[in-house]
Parts: C-alpha cells; sequence; structure tokens
C-alpha cells in the first residue's frame, strides 16, 4: 500500500507498525530518515543485541534476509529486521530469490518490522513482486526535489525546528550547497546547535556558522548582474578566481542561465505584477524585485544572447571549445559579456 513519507513516520512515531516497509526513490534523505527513526525507536535499546537486525545489500541474500525475517524475537514483543543499500542485494532480479520473498509477503511473520531501503532507484511496476509489494507492504516512493523546491523545503525544515529563516539566507544556503537534502539538514543543524532560544537565520549566521562569503557569493554577484553594478561583479569574479575550489565554475553558470532563463520569461509575461511574477517563475516573492530591475536593464536581445555566452560558457567549463583557459578566465569573459 503506497503512503507518503510523511504519513508513515507519523503512523509510526503513534507506535502504529506494519510487517513490511519498502522504501524506494531516488532522495536518499527520506528513506534515511524512516530508517533511522526504526532505528532508534522501535526496538528497546536493551533489547536490540538480539531482535535488531541490520544486514546490508551487497552482503546479503533473499533467502538471508527472509530467515532472518521468520524467526520470532528472544524474549521480546518484535524484532527488526533492516536491510540498508538493498539495491545492491545479489539475487533481488533473480526467480527464485523472487518467488522466496513473494512468499514472505503473503504470510509476514507479525512479530517481525522487515525494512528494505532501496535507493536511487525504483521497482518495476510490471513485475509480480511489484504488484504484491504493494498489496501486502507498506511502499513509500521518494523523489529528489525540483531545484525551485528547495527552497521551500530549507524553509520548512527550519521553521520545523522551531526557528525562522529570511529568504535571502534561505537562498544562500540552496546556491551553496546544491539539491542534498542530507547536506543542507547536516549544515542547518551544524548552525542550530549554536542557539540555545528560538532565532531567525539571517545571511550573517550563515556566513558565520556555515562558511559562505556574505559578500562574495553567487547570489552577490547575480545582485551585481541585476543592477549592471560592473566593479561589485569584477570584484566577486576576481574573489571566484582566486578560490576556485569553494566557487566551482559549473554551479555558477547553472545559477546564472536560471536567472537569466526567468528573465526570459519575465519578457514574455504580459502581468508583471508581483504576485502573477512568482507564481510564474516559482520564486518567493521577495526576489521579484530583482527581476523587475533587471528587465531595465536587459532589454530582450540582450537576454537572448546572454543566454547564448551562457551555454558557451557551460561547454567551456565541460572541456568543450575551452582551448587553455582556466575556470576563472571562463567565469571573467563570461560575466564581461554579460554585462556589456
Amino acid at each position: 500500500m503506497a503512503q507518503s513519507f510523511d504519513q508513515v513516520l507519523q503512523s509510526l512515531k503513534n507506535g502504529q507498525y506494519a510487517p513490511v516497509y519498502f522504501l524506494q526513490g531516488d532522495e536518499p534523505y527520506y528513506i534515511d530518515v524512516i530508517a533511522n527513526y526504526l532505528e532508534e525507536n522501535v526496538i528497546p535499546e536493551h533489547e536490540r543485541g538480539f531482535n535488531q537486525i541490520i544486514m546490508y545489500g551487497k552482503d546479503a541474500t533473499i533467502s538471508g534476509i527472509v530467515g532472518n525475517a521468520r524467526r520470532f524475537p528472544m524474549m521480546a514483543e518484535r524484532q527488526l529486521v533492516l536491510v540498508k543499500e538493498a539495491q545492491e542485494i545479489q539475487d533481488f532480479n533473480k526467480e527464485e530469490a523472487a518467488k522466496l520473498l513473494e512468499a514472505y509477503l503473503r504470510k509476514p511473520q507479525p512479530s517481525t518490522l522487515l525494512v528494505f531501503c532501496y535507493k536511487y532507484k525504483t521497482l518495476d511496476k510490471r513485475k509480480a513482486l511489484t504488484k504484491l509489494m504493494d498489496k501486502s507492504a507498506v511502499m513509500v516512493s521518494v523523489k529528489k526535489l525540483y531545484d525551485n523546491q528547495v527552497p521551500d523545503w530549507v524553509n520548512n525544515y527550519v521553521v520545523n525546528k522551531g526557528h525562522t529563516i529570511t529568504p535571502k539566507a534561505t537562498f544562500m544556503i540552496t546556491e551553496f550547497v546544491g539539491n542534498n537534502l542530507e547536506r543542507i539538514s547536516n549544515e542547518i543543524d551544524k548552525m542550530l546547535v549554536n542557539f540555545d532560544d528560538k532565532v531567525q537565520i539571517t545571511e550573517k549566521e550563515v556566513e558565520k556558522y556555515i562558511g559562505i562569503s556574505k559578500e562574495y557569493n553567487v547570489f552577490e554577484l547575480q545582485k551585481a548582474l541585476t543592477g549592471k553594478n560592473v566593479l561589485k561583479a569584477n570584484q566577486i569574479i576576481n574573489y571566484f578566481a582566486a578560490n576556485p575550489k569553494g566557487n566551482p565554475v559549473i554551479p555558477i553558470i547553472a545559477m546564472l542561465f536560471s536567472f537569466f532563463s526567468k528573465l526570459l520569461i519575465v519578457h514574455h509575461t504580459k502581468d508583471k505584477s508581483d504576485r502573477n511574477l512568482a507564481s510564474v517563475l516559482k520564486i518567493n516573492p521577495f526576489f521579484v524585485k530583482d527581476y523587475k530591475l533587471a528587465v531595465n536593464h536587459y532589454h530582450l536581445s540582450q537576454v537572448i544572447n546572454n543566454i547564448h555566452h551562457l551555454k558557451n560558457a557551460d561547454l567551456q567549463s565541460k572541456g568543450i571549445k575551452v582551448g587553455t583557459v582556466n575556470e576563472g578566465q571562463i567565469l571573467k569573459e563570461l560575466v564581461f559579456k554579460l554585462l556589456h
């Protein structure tokens, strides 16, 4: 039976357990959250030595997993059999193993919680095993968030921790870390451990505790380009060129490409009200003013040309049409073309 991540986690917190869980998909963060909760909360600590079995796919077989699942807990109400990295189980796709697992799914051991953590892929819906799994087990399928969904996730994560965060701080975190939810959550937790009371996270806290420069980051580069601030843009690019390891070129180009692509949409949108642009661009209304300012500085043909320049810079950054220039030179040439 398919359930959402939130549904399953809430059921577990309420002490409602199912015999079999199959956690799958290309966003490992959600799978790990459920697996960690099960590992830390289902079996009392003094019973874990006998009744909590952690297995790893590359070292496991279906017969071994089913064998452990069929055993009875030792002097306890239940046992947990947690299979991590289940996508690496040696014989998972073999017919004989599938029959063993299907037989278990038809009659699971009531006192066992059997959990598969099947990361970065999903089961083939056409197969009999998948259909039976969907009918007999709790299935959670998690998809990786799109880049434009990550800021809202960051905001919700901070709010659920009892704090708040400014849009600019959110933007800085997502641009620095990317869309890796595990890394984002680790960076936020590392920052929040410094506060006993509720706090609003601003760019100041991000700079101090995560190590992102408040003055020289991709957000500030975009802001400089938005207002055609040539001096500031060149200062930032020179900083990037001097610190290439901390400022890789590909994510910078990707972010600027996203910005000018959205600017192209603004040019073609008739209703340029803040509310409509925020909806069309799928951005926080806080940032709409930047796009309105940029439209005044970059007419339509300039935006189209800049997208062309960004595509060429992307090819150069990946070793195509690159010649002898390094990443710093690629960025410097790119910013010159974007501004002029």
